[in-house]
């Protein structure tokens, strides 16, 4: 069988055990694009439930109203007393909820979710009104997104099985699917599965050996391994279940290869020769056979891929690609609202202010003289508009001119920058450049939105001498810090070979040199301000990377950089939030 096969295999299993135990098990992130892998897949997901279980689609862009319930408005305004109506998640209560572009759902969406199925309720005590209603339902998540776009990691640690079906063709997918009434069987048999204490200490000990933090994981693999029981006809979870669990819940979660003593090639003394390998599997303790099944599972390059985003991934900031976020009373995106007085260019929501003034009116009514059927809003009624802004972003190019880049580099260097100052205007952002070279770091042009002058600056650049790089990288911090003072997004651009060989007082000596190099980088790095360090070496030197490791900044070695690869370095340190 292909490797795409076993994929679509345990793609269908999921759904099988999802379905049996869609509660308990929370649900799927399948990451795939639309297209006929995905459509297949819902297929196989729909034919494992019965026709009257209900499936919802919950859409990023989904009202808070909406998605709780609340006061419907122009009911409550007909009927001259408060109406509630039902939400999207006390509509869902027993069946599944489909969340796609689950990548783009809203950190507000993402909570009240998490808060449903943890509590198997939602509580509404809102616009005047306070309801309680069951919501017990399974989640399947689908990913859409690109490779920086992730479902929210608090919804993902509650959904059992994590499946990537980008790699799959239609030729992975073969026709087997599941009966609904073999699901429906193993749901009655469910309450009568047994899980021995041994079995549960097996799937925490191979969790823990994997590096997973999250208590849910192993919690999440118990119902697994019992919903497979089930659907097996058992009533008592054996190791074939357990196996199954930890392929399917514990793998996609690892972070580092569990560490096990080497086995010894000698056989003991009281050993026949052969005698170790025929071992029987009944032999073979639980917790490492599950183990080893979880292990098998995990991608070849899964922890390379985790390695690699720990060292050189930017840091978690909320940036934008136009700046950080702001919020404001008068002009961005919309928010929301709240609870204010007009005045100071504040705008007032009109309907939120309806909907606040609605659950009242019987009650203004009643002591108002005449039997007026007026609208009556009072000053707390008010809801303002609030809105967020974007802050103006500045780059800050940090350009090693020393005899050490400028010998071969210094003009492809030049050439990095005129690619990058493309996407700077484009950006509107203002753009700053420090040279250093000789004992100093010099401030050529301070942060401008004139690019003519920054390539005037560029092309009289000149080079050779020695490489301060920790009075550069100092600098760097000075200026950043300073224009994020005046509301700016800065981002540092540090091209450089990483080989510094003048200390801060202008003396030389590349030991001290290189130290004070390291200790400006952990600065910068506390100071908050995003980073990308582009190796400007003919090959790539550790000295740069370690540069970049210590200021937590995006790693990019020039002789591999094209310009899409400058670009999105650059900017993928100004779009993560």
């Amino acid at each position: 069988m292909s490797a795409g096969a076993d994929i679509w295999s345990d793609a269908v299993t999921a759904a099988a055990l999802f379905a049996v135990d869609p509660v308990g098990t929370g649900g799927i992130c399948i990451r795939v694009g639309a297209g006929a892998v995905r459509d297949r897949w819902q297929d196989v997901l729909r034919s494992c439930f019965p026709p009257f279980i209900p499936f919802r689609k919950l859409p990023p862009s989904i009202s808070e109203d909406r998605l709780l319930g609340g006061l419907d408005l122009a009911a409550t305004l007909q009927a001259g007393r408060p109406v509630v109506q039902r939400g999207l998640l006390a509509d869902i209560d027993g069946g599944v909820l489909l969340a796609v572009m689950a990548e783009r759902l809203s950190p507000a969406t993402v909570v009240h979710l998490n808060a449903a199925m943890d509590r198997g309720e939602i509580v509404v005590e809102r616009d005047g009104v306070s309801r309680r209603a069951s919501s017990r339902f399974g989640v399947v998540a689908f990913d859409e997104g690109l490779e920086d776009e992730r479902t929210p990691s608090a919804l993902c640690d509650r959904l059992a099985f994590h499946i990537d079906l980008q790699p799959l063709s239609n030729a992975d997918i073969c026709s087997a699917g599941v009966e609904a009434e073999d699901v429906m069987a193993a749901r009655l048999r469910l309450g009568q599965v047994t899980l021995a204490a041994d079995s549960i200490e097996a799937l925490c000990h191979a969790a823990a050996s994997l590096g997973i933090a999250s208590l849910r994981a192993p919690l999440l693999a118990v119902r697994v391994a019992r919903a497979a029981a089930g659907f097996d006809g058992e009533e008592v979870v054996q190791r074939t279940h357990l196996e199954l669990a930890a392929r399917l819940v514990l793998a996609p979660r690892a972070t580092t290869l569990p560490s096990t003593p080497e086995q010894s090639a000698e056989t003991a003394p009281d050993q026949e020769p052969g005698e170790a390998d025929n071992r029987q599997e009944d032999d073979i303790p639980i917790e490492d056979l599950v183990l080893e099944a979880a292990q098998a599972a995990i991608p070849p390059d899964l922890l390379k891929r985790l390695q690699e985003k720990s060292l050189h991934g930017p840091r978690n900031i909320s940036v934008g690609k136009q700046g950080q976020s702001r919020a404001g009373p008068r002009r961005g995106r919309p928010i929301g609202v709240r609870r204010g007085e007009l005045g100071a260019g504040a705008r007032l929501n009109l309907l939120e202010t309806l909907r606040a003034a609605a659950p009242w009116q019987a009650l203004r009514r009643g002591k108002q003289s005449g039997g007026t059927t007026r609208l009556l809003i009072r000053k707390e009624d008010f809801r303002i508009k609030r809105f967020k802004q974007q802050s103006a972003t500045s780059t800050i190019f940090v350009v090693d001119a020393s005899g050490s880049s400028a010998l071969q580099r210094l003009a492809e260097v030049k050439g990095a920058i005129e690619l990058l100052l493309a996407d700077c205007y484009v950006r509107r952002d203002e753009v700053a450049l420090i040279s250093f070279r000789g004992q100093t770091a010099e401030l050529i042009l301070p942060p401008t939105r004139s690019l003519t002058r920054v390539r005037r600056s560029l092309a009289a650049l000149a080079g050779g001498g020695g490489t301060p790089l920790s009075a550069a990288i100092a600098s760097a911090t000075t200026l950043a810090v300073a224009v994020r003072g005046k509301g700016h997004s800065p981002t540092v651009v540090l091209m450089t070979d990483g080989r510094a060989n003048v200390a801060r007082d202008g003396s030389g000596g590349r030991a001290v040199a290189e130290a004070e190099a390291h200790e400006a980088a952990r600065q910068l790095c506390v100071s908050g301000i995003p980073a990308v360090v582009i190796d400007t070496s003919p090959r790539p030197q550790p000295q740069a990377e370690k540069i970049a490791v210590e200021m937590r900044a995006r790693y990019v070695a020039l002789p591999y950089a094209d310009a899409a690869r400058l670009s999105r370095a650059v900017q993928a340190n100004m779009s993560l939030g």
